[in-house]
């Protein structure tokens, strides 16, 4: 899904070789990641066939007169996921960086204080983590920051290195839209209930 240009190979590389830098790293890096759930849930035409002896005049609606979507950040530290959190209205650079000051130490709080403490924050250096958002996390996580930039940079076009996007999404949106969502708190019931799924599984 995300073509890798000339210079990527080198910063994948470097990046692997730190990550496995350290057996014991890879258990104290958070993991983070936003992404939206919609109405629509994951339809693709091409994958979607239907078969039968005679015309079975099947239907597919995709376009909705009413619309909705929710904003959702999840982390994965170590076995334990985290969140999620639904990040309300449009996901700006400011109203983002109220996230990381007010929320997160909050949804931290079941993380052992030692582990805390040793903890690396990784982003994938998304539009919305503006200057001020970068700044904050690298205070806050001094010199245990994986992003965009420094200190530990984090490779533009590698999702299949966080466990996030080769696992989670993809797993909680399979069980969101089981079932068909025709409400945005009906959507946002289905999200919660994944994400307990998927914590207990």
């Amino acid at each position: 899904m995300q073509h890798l240009g000339p210079g990527d190979f080198a910063e994948r590389l470097e990046s692997c070789k730190w990550l496995n830098g350290s057996r014991e790293l890879h258990r104290y890096i958070l993991f983070t990641d936003e992404v939206q759930f919609n109405r629509d849930g994951v339809n693709n035409t091409h994958n979607s066939h239907v078969w039968a002896d005679e015309n079975p005049h099947v239907t597919v609606e995709s376009n909705f007169q009413l619309r909705f979507s929710v904003n959702v950040w999840c982390a994965v530290l170590d076995d334990q996921l985290i969140g999620p959190f639904i990040l309300e209205g449009r996901l700006t650079g400011e109203a983002y960086l109220r996230f990381p000051q007010e929320e997160l130490p909050r949804l931290l709080e079941d993380v052992p204080l030692n582990k805390r403490g040793r903890m690396y924050f990784q982003d994938d250096g998304a539009p919305h983590s503006s200057c001020e958002v970068r700044n904050f996390l690298n205070y806050r996580f001094p010199g245990q920051r994986i992003g965009r930039g420094r200190p530990h940079n984090w490779s533009a076009r590698s999702p299949d290195l966080s466990p996030l996007d080769y696992c989670v999404w993809g797993c909680m949106k399979e069980l969101v839209y089981c079932v068909k969502v025709v409400t945005r708190d009906a959507l946002l019931g289905h999200i919660l209930d994944a994400a307990d799924r998927i914590r207990n599984k």
